[in-house]
């Protein structure tokens, strides 16, 4: 066994795939990613490999007969060791989710439990894409969830208890969430059948949902037309009864809206779409193998720009950016390790 073999297991070129979750959910939270973000992402990272080992472990036969140059079937890497690796991975995961608080552990939890679901039981069914997408929503969720959690007392009072806190971090993020759970149930529809290929109406029906998908990230979840960081006026009570106006008390990081442009929002969205519109019209037009998993590997990709998206249309245009900067360094990687 050699790193490369490992890295072609875990598929370690899809990881810069993962931060972006942890981001947008802390966007869609309105705070300035902090440690309870950093957390999240390395449990996501955990998780997300966790899913990969245990992936090519389950597969294994299959992998014998469809893709025998995968590692396992390939006699690289021994079936328990990917085993083992991705339970150590998964109580990794769960670690460092713990020390973000019990809610983000309690999120956590859920997204373990679904990542082990769909490998072992759920991938070859009709639920398969829903259980990805849920895997990707709780991923986005436990960012919004860990972020914030270890806040301090203000002089305002001791702040809301961490569950009702939480509470109300998953309800604000709930729409990015389900956009990316969205995105991802479409492009796991594509991939059962990247083996084989010989499916146009997956492709067409992905194409379909990135276009809408877009269209969703220009606007408001309300539905008007996003302003990414436009100051908001939000009524807050303080101590002695009085009533004070805060400008961006939800977004305190936001900036006006002279300096986040809608511009930014525009050609994020732009990007996603090319990302993931243009592989999957190839893959509709000649659904074979090569082209059907190029349309998987333009959909894993396209998630990228789509958590930038998410993050500017919540008013953290510097969180896009910084999701942004992995593009590169993914496109990097790929070229050495398959994403799929």
């Amino acid at each position: 066994m050699t790193v490369r073999d490992w890295a072609e297991l875990l598929r370690v070129s899809a990881l810069f795939t993962v931060p972006g979750d942890a981001l947008a959910g802390a966007a869609a939270r309105g705070r300035r990613p902090d440690r309870g973000t950093a957390l999240a992402i390395g449990a996501s990272l955990c998780l997300y490999e966790a899913g990969m080992a245990l992936n090519d472990w389950a597969d294994r036969d299959e992998d014998a007969v469809d893709r025998p140059h995968r590692p396992i079937p390939s006699g690289r890497i021994a079936p328990g060791a990917a085993l083992a690796a991705a339970g150590a991975l998964t109580a990794a995961g769960l670690g460092l989710a713990a020390r973000a608080g019990r809610p983000a552990l309690a999120v956590a939890a859920g997204l373990a439990a679904t990542v082990w679901a769909y490998d072992l039981r759920l991938k070859h069914t009709p639920a398969g894409p829903a259980a990805m997408a849920a895997a990707r929503g709780l991923d986005l969720l436990l960012g919004a969830t860990a972020t914030g959690a270890a806040k301090r007392p203000t002089r305002w009072g001791p702040g809301p208890a961490p569950g009702a806190a939480a509470r109300g971090g998953i309800r604000s993020a709930l729409p990015a969430a389900g956009l990316l759970g969205a995105h991802t149930y479409a492009v796991t529809a594509v991939s059962r059948h990247e083996a084989q290929g010989g499916s146009t109406t997956a492709p067409l029906a992905a194409l379909a949902a990135v276009t809408a998908l877009g269209a969703a990230a220009l606007r408001k979840p309300g539905g008007a037309l996003a302003e990414p960081g436009r100051p908001e006026e939000t009524p807050r009570h303080a101590g002695h009864g009085r009533t004070r106006t805060a400008h961006l008390s939800h977004r305190p990081w936001a900036t006006p809206a002279s300096t986040t442009p809608r511009l930014l929002l525009t050609a994020l969205t732009g990007s996603y779409f090319r990302t993931a519109a243009g592989p999957l019209l190839h893959a509709a037009l000649n659904p074979s193998p090569p082209l059907t998993q190029r349309a998987v590997g333009g959909g894993i990709r396209a998630m990228i720009p789509l958590q930038a998206a998410l993050a500017t249309r919540a008013g953290a245009a510097g969180t896009g950016f910084a999701v942004m900067g992995l593009v590169p360094l993914a496109r990097t990687l790929a070229r050495k390790v398959s994403l799929t």
